[in-house]
């Protein structure tokens, strides 16, 4: 103990000096509290001018203390302090979100949602088997690793050379051609920790130090099958689409398989649930038909918003209107899975809409009114992305959000 203490009088730890005026204000303190004592009333006076002093000098030591030591942990100086105390005091005192889904949908959405709360958890489904994921699968029996690794980038509060080397890509003439540097950790932080998935996440996660959490939405080795409306099925979420026709319902390879008791508790946790955006059928579905996960949900207190997709998705919502999609949502799960549906009513750009056009997708119409009389609230506003592709735009969907979950908050606190 004594040696450990001592090591706080090493030269170049910078806390020497101010442990010196600390205690030289203690010091200063005492012998103005000796003074106090006096039945004279100028010594009085003076010993209250020497107490406030030694109180400026502990204050002064005590903060300059503080300050050298948080220093410390600052990531190659990229954040100071204020960042720090924003993060850890406002931040913390934000609502308890849960988004749950998948894809570029789900991470962009989180990218927005950590600079308001880091009360953030991230439920994100495992049946991709498409891409890297896929051949990473096939190759270690793993649970797709690609979602996961987008929702820790997007929450990371690392160096930003992190969330890009996480994200590298490599090229077509390597031998790890198509692969993502992070896929590839993830598999081979599984393989550290003896396959335990839900492991291999969290240690992840404190590489990154990311905002709030990410949970697969189960830990059993699934895969999505669709069966269409003339009775056909497909297996494989990559499959799915390929089909062009309609599908009737989803599945998965493991009907009995078992949510994880993290996805589980933040839900029933919840102040918020934000279901998508995300691709219906093969990120948001997914979550929704394991068991279990769907009623805890409608019995969570939370308030449930769907973010509809701005396009449809050829082979997946065809000619999908926005009540199509909650209508599927519904079909698969519950009437009361949501409260509140969230629709861009911007207009897409006509030359942004040429490309999509060849690819068989349009914007997806918000019919407002037939959302309203299925029971469910509406919001319509400018959510619109155009960029290299025609999305969500992350800030405007961040505050559209805010927007209503702080109306919402206000409510509950009047009642």
């Amino acid at each position: 103990m004594a040696n450990n203490f001592s090591k706080w009088l090493y030269p170049g730890i910078k806390v020497k000096r101010w442990m010196l005026i600390s205690l030289f204000g203690i010091l200063v303190v005492g012998i103005g509290a000796a003074f106090f004592v006096s039945p004279y009333s100028f010594v009085r006076t003076f010993a209250t001018i020497i107490i406030l002093c030694g109180v400026v000098f502990i204050i002064l030591g005590m903060g300059k203390i503080i300050v050298s030591l948080l220093t410390l942990f600052l990531p190659e100086r990229e954040r100071d302090i204020v960042d720090i105390l924003y993060q850890r005091r406002y931040l913390e005192r934000g609502p308890k979100i849960v988004a749950i889904g998948g894809g570029h949908g789900l991470s962009n959405l989180l990218l927005g949602l950590k600079e308001y709360t880091a009360n953030l958890t991230a439920i994100v489904t495992v049946a991709d088997s498409g891409g890297s994921s896929g051949r990473l699968r096939e190759e270690f029996n793993i649970l797709a690793p690609g979602d996961i690794r987008n929702c820790l980038v997007a929450l990371a509060d690392a160096p930003a050379l992190m969330g890009e080397l996480f994200q590298y890509r490599f090229a077509q003439d390597s031998q790890l051609k198509g692969h993502n540097f992070g896929n590839l950790f993830l598999t081979a932080m599984v393989q550290i920790t003896q396959g335990d998935f839900k492991k291999a996440v969290e240690e992840c996660s404190k590489v990154l130090a990311i905002r709030g959490k990410v949970i697969p939405s189960t830990v059993h080795n699934v895969h999505l099958v669709a069966e269409y409306v003339d009775g056909s099925r497909t297996q494989g979420e990559a499959k799915i689409p390929r089909v062009n026709l309609s599908i009737k319902r989803l599945y998965l390879t493991d009907q009995d398989a078992q949510p994880t008791a993290e996805a589980l508790t933040a839900i029933a946790g919840a102040d918020i649930i934000v279901l998508g955006p995300g691709s219906l059928y093969t990120s948001i579905i997914p979550n929704l038909i394991i068991k279990r996960v769907p009623e805890t949900i409608i019995k969570s207190p939370a308030y449930k918003i769907y973010v509809c997709n701005v396009m449809t998705q050829s082979g997946e919502t065809d000619g999908f209107t926005a009540y199509d999609h909650i209508r599927v949502l519904v079909e698969h799960s519950h009437p009361r899975i949501v409260d509140a549906c969230m629709v861009n009513d911007a207009m897409v750009p006509e030359n942004a809409l040429a490309r999509y056009r060849l690819e068989n997708s349009y914007p997806v119409a918000p019919d407002i009114e037939q959302i309203k009389a299925a029971g469910y609230k509406v919001v319509a506003t400018d959510l619109l992305g155009v960029k290299d592709y025609v999305r969500h735009d992350s800030q405007k969907l961040t505050q559209a959000l805010i927007k209503l979950i702080e109306r919402k908050r206000k409510r509950v606190i009047k009642r």
